[in-house]
């Protein structure tokens, strides 16, 4: 066989493999007893979405400068980009933490290599600022994050999670089969080593909110062994990115002396 139609041909087989194996993701049912939100709570995100109430923009208005300033990275949730978070980090601009994006554009899942990329990314602004980070993720950002800290914990000063389903069953949630099609991979067995349920030695704040429409409370919350404190604001899911309760709940963590 010519070289280059082997090569064309194994492509193709890859790319049916692919497929295959989304359309069978796309065909999984939610397993019985495990809590998802209900209904008219994620039907309410969409009608959010489509209102553009997302779109909240920080206007200048006044925040308290912070009691010690930091490097904080954001990482936004998944199929997000970080612009949506822009409300959040002009605000804690505003307050005087040095604010870095995590520089992947689109969160389209994990992998090997864009995880590794965070963690050098971590380093270095560590190293620049002479101060750890601390990461405030929404979402599977607050996934990422978790897991950073898990493994280097000398580099982050704090976690602040915001609707990260980092307890009990990956499948508690309205999101799971969308992210099996995106990722290509089941969200029992990730592409990275990693235990998102073990607590980083780092202080671990959880932010969830009861209105949550993708997210199940419990999942976001955690059990205590799991989390340092837990905070309920009441949200949508889509809000955690922007919401002025939330920033200003993030800020409020921020400054806690630990």
């Amino acid at each position: 066989m010519d070289p280059l139609n082997e090569e064309q041909e194994r492509f193709a087989g890859s790319l049916r493999a692919a497929i295959a194996r989304r359309a069978a993701f796309a065909r999984e049912q939610h397993p019985e007893g495990v809590g998802k939100p209900p209904l008219e709570l994620l039907w309410a995100e969409l009608r959010s979405l489509y209102r553009g109430g997302h779109k909240v923009r920080f206007t200048g208005q006044r925040v308290q400068p912070a009691v010690s300033p930091m490097p904080v990275m954001l990482l936004p949730g998944f199929g997000a980009h970080p612009k949506r978070m822009k409300p959040m980090a002009d605000a804690l601009s505003a307050a005087g933490h040095h604010v870095h994006q995590w520089g992947l554009g689109l969160n389209l899942g994990p992998n090997e290599r864009n995880f590794s990329y965070l963690m050098r990314r971590v380093a270095i602004i560590a190293r620049e600022n002479w101060h750890p980070v601390a990461l405030v993720g929404w979402s599977l950002g607050g996934l990422f994050a978790r897991e950073i800290a898990r493994r280097e914990p000398h580099l982050v000063a704090k976690v602040i999670t915001m609707g990260t389903p980092f307890s009990g069953d990956p499948r508690a949630n309205n999101a799971w089969k969308a992210y099996q099609v995106v990722t290509g991979h089941s969200v029992d067995s990730p592409p990275i080593d990693c235990d998102f349920s073990e607590k980083p030695a780092v202080p671990t704040i959880a932010l969830w909110s009861p209105r949550d429409g993708i997210i199940q409370p419990r999942a976001a919350a955690g059990w205590p062994h799991e989390r340092d404190r837990a905070v309920a604001i009441r949200c949508s899911h889509l809000d955690f990115s922007s919401s002025p309760k939330v920033v200003a709940e993030v800020l409020r963590q921020l400054d806690v002396r630990e």
